[in-house]
């Protein structure tokens, strides 16, 4: 048997140039971080998806399952999931069509309108923390590119 000596140093590897030149790359490590983020900072239990759904539903009541879907970019099923979990927490009710039992139009309960004005306070709190590096014109450039590029992507997943 040869000496397979393990050589150990003090730092570990960083990610090769490969991986740190390719964009999904970097979004998966910015969405890694936010979650952490997110949870310590925002809610432990309520979810970016879950969040999106009650902004949705304050915004839209009464709107059906697909179209909220739709609007925070999630698929139907996911969308069905999220809105069974906000059901069983008593943040939301679905009532069924008078016109069409299959759709369900969504509402916000009480209960559900105080957490996410809570949720929305400190989401807001978050946004201030994630982009302090920059200045205002900085910040609306930045969004301005992050939307862009979400719809683009967004475009190329609908292309295939």
């Amino acid at each position: 048997m040869g000496d397979e000596t393990a050589t150990t140093t003090s730092t570990p590897p960083g990610p090769p140039p490969a991986l740190t030149a390719a964009p999904g790359y970097q979004v998966r490590r910015l969405y890694q971080a936010y979650l952490a983020v997110w949870i310590r900072a925002v809610d432990p239990t309520l979810t970016g998806p879950q969040f999106a759904v009650l902004q949705a539903v304050e915004s839209a009541p009464g709107h059906d399952q697909r179209s909220m879907a739709s609007a925070v970019a999630l698929d139907t099923s996911t969308m069905a999931d999220v809105a069974r979990r906000l059901e069983n927490r008593g943040l939301i009710v679905r009532r069924t069509a008078a016109d069409d039992g299959r759709r369900k139009l969504l509402h916000l309960t009480e209960e559900g309108k105080r957490t996410l004005h809570d949720a929305n306070l400190r989401a807001r709190q978050l946004d201030e923390r994630l982009l302090a590096p920059f200045g205002p014109e900085r910040r609306e450039e930045i969004m301005r590119l992050l939307t862009s590029l979400a719809d683009h992507w967004e475009g190329l997943g609908e292309d295939s």
